[in-house]
């Protein structure tokens, strides 16, 4: 049986971690990140980071945010996302009873660690359909250059 675990590459160390994963789950371990590359489960705004040979693609999924009054900073290779997103709930003069709340409200702020070629000239930001896309080149001595042999 031993063997037959090992055959399989990740599997075991996969089934370990699914174990953890419902372990967690079932004693109410809130707040813990689900693996050393994650954070807490309901940091807001949920990223997606990736890059091309020319640049490095920050992806921040936040609806509901009033652009002017988000700041994107970039000090030292680390990218700082503020903001705000309001809550909205109804006046408390309605006489109205809010049942359950699951959306994220209240100030937020992340950091997110930049490799060391991006160039913090060449920084672009746009924020469309709850979507704050942040764009960052890379140094032009940093990208890959074809070599022609002679």
């Amino acid at each position: 049986m031993y063997e037959t675990m090992l055959n399989f590459p990740g599997s075991l160390l996969g089934e370990l971690e699914r174990l953890q994963r419902q372990f967690d789950e079932a004693l109410g371990a809130p707040g813990r990140a689900a693996s050393i590359r994650s954070v807490a489960p309901g940091t807001f705004p949920a990223i997606n980071i990736g890059n091309t040979p020319t640049s490095v693609e920050i992806y921040a999924f936040a609806p509901g945010l009033d652009a002017s009054k988000t700041e994107v900073t970039l000090d030292r290779g680390v990218l700082w996302l503020a903001g705000e997103r309001a809550a909205e709930l109804p006046d408390p003069g309605e006489r109205r009873l809010v049942y359950s709340r699951e959306r994220t409200t209240g100030a937020f702020k992340r950091a997110i660690s930049l490799p060391d070629d991006v160039d913090p000239a060449q920084v672009t930001a746009a924020y469309r359909d709850g979507v704050l896309h942040v764009s960052l080149a890379r140094r032009e001595e940093a990208q890959p250059k074809r070599i022609t042999i002679q």
